[in-house]
């Protein structure tokens, strides 16, 4: 294993492990037990410049800070690079100082999770591993079908049969063998893991596998070094709007912020804001409740956002950290509200989100009317997903178009119509 890692460290225990010794787990604590990967930083500010970063390609540019060795081989989709887009006009609308969008969707496979993808295909090859799987509303699974395509590597896909079906025709094309689940999202992820353990899988399941969260790590960077405007440099906005399901997200856009902080690349800590979808709303009420989130019961979760479904979030351990460190909050949004975003994001900064991306822009505006944001504050809202992901959500959200003959006065009337 590289130099630069001290270990696996359970999030519930704190027992440190050797990489070489587990895979997945804490041995104590069962599919529980998350393991964070600890890094030493001392190690990495001897051997790496933070205005010497190679100009390698997307997410790879961090390799160094990364859990795998500079020798490792890597997909070769371009994953990350995404851009951040300044929006003035939003920020004088809302009255704060700074807001800006971090527009994930422009990944390979349209999602922010391919930043997950790429590590763990990454890491299944220097392993020589054979087959990889993993469970899935759609995001993940396309993205680590799409990132094995790349290279050839064989994928056993388990998503909820109710997956839109734009995600699963993704799948398909892809080449993956999909299998398709007659229950929920964390009926797939159970069935995944007894799979996975049968038939010698290597598993990437989110908030089961530690490095996704270190490949998700790698959009925290980006949005630092973005708003530095200099290559290089880095500077931490006030805050991090996030829309949370598993909690797989909003814990890597921490840890990227740890790092950071840890090497002295950025001088605080911004504040991170959850938000989870009304009816999938498990990390909210625990934090509102105080409840350990060890201690958390499945829900019964329903919400239109299908990425951010889920009974009991699978990283809920490390999400709940990420809020409580950094003083941030979760809040929650209607369905009504996640689609009403939809059109109103796309019509305020130009870029289309799926429902549970635009949850966090449905995230921000609550955010403000619950007083969470002060005015000058400098914001960044993290756009997860595409809108072409689940165009039937979005149809929801929008009005019918205008059939006409080819005649102009048919044009004209409908212009009166509009104007009037």
């Amino acid at each position: 294993m590289t130099e630069h890692i001290i270990g696996l460290q359970c999030t519930l225990c704190g027992q440190m492990y050797s990489p070489t010794d587990v895979d997945y787990v804490c041995p104590k604590h069962g599919n529980d037990g998350n393991l964070d990967v600890v890094y030493d930083y001392e190690c990495i500010a001897a051997n790496v410049r933070r205005d010497a970063l190679p100009d390698e390609p997307g997410m790879w540019r961090y390799k160094a800070l990364l859990p795998i060795d500079a020798s490792v081989p890597v997909p070769p989709l371009l994953v990350g690079a995404t851009p951040l887009y300044p929006a003035p006009r939003v920020a004088k609308e809302i009255g704060i100082g700074q807001v800006w969008f971090k527009d994930d969707g422009r990944n390979p496979t349209a999602s922010l999770k391919d930043r997950a993808s790429a590590l763990i295909v990454a890491k299944a090859q220097a392993e020589k591993r054979s087959i990889v799987t993993t469970a899935s509303t759609g995001n993940a699974a396309a993205a680590l079908a799409g990132l094995s395509a790349g290279v050839h590597l064989p994928t056993v896909i388990f998503v909820p049969a109710n997956a839109p079906e734009a995600k699963i025709t993704q799948l398909l094309v892809y080449g993956a063998r999909v299998l398709l689940v007659e229950g929920t999202y964390d009926d797939a992820f159970e069935l995944c893991l007894e799979a996975s353990r049968h038939y010698g899988w290597y598993c990437r399941n989110t908030g089961y596998n530690p490095y996704t969260s270190e490949g998700k790590k790698t959009v925290a960077y980006e949005i630092c070094e973005q708003i530095s405007g200099t290559g290089g440099k880095f500077e931490a906005p006030d805050g991090i709007i996030v829309s949370v399901g598993d909690g797989n997200i909003i814990s890597g856009v921490h840890k990227g912020l740890k790092d950071l902080l840890a090497l002295g690349w950025i001088d605080r800590m911004p504040r991170l804001i959850g938000v989870q979808a009304e009816g999938s709303a498990a990390l909210y009420q625990a934090w509102k409740d105080n409840v350990d989130p060890i201690d958390m019961q499945p829900i019964d979760a329903h919400t239109l956002a299908d990425s951010i479904s889920a009974g009991l979030p699978r990283d809920r351990v490390k999400a709940m950290r990420a809020v409580k460190h950094t003083g941030g909050a979760f809040l929650t949004v209607t369905d009504s509200e996640i689609l009403t975003a939809i059109p109103s994001l796309a019509q305020a900064i130009g870029v289309f989100a799926e429902p549970a991306a635009s949850a966090s822009y449905a995230g921000l505006h609550k955010a403000l009317r619950k007083g969470m944001l002060s005015k000058g504050e400098r914001i960044v809202v993290l756009i997860t997903g595409n809108g072409l992901k689940d165009i039937g959500s979005a149809r929801k959200a929008v009005g019918q178009a205008y059939t006409v003959k080819p005649d102009l006065a048919e044009v004209a009337h409908v212009m009166d119509e509009l104007s009037g």
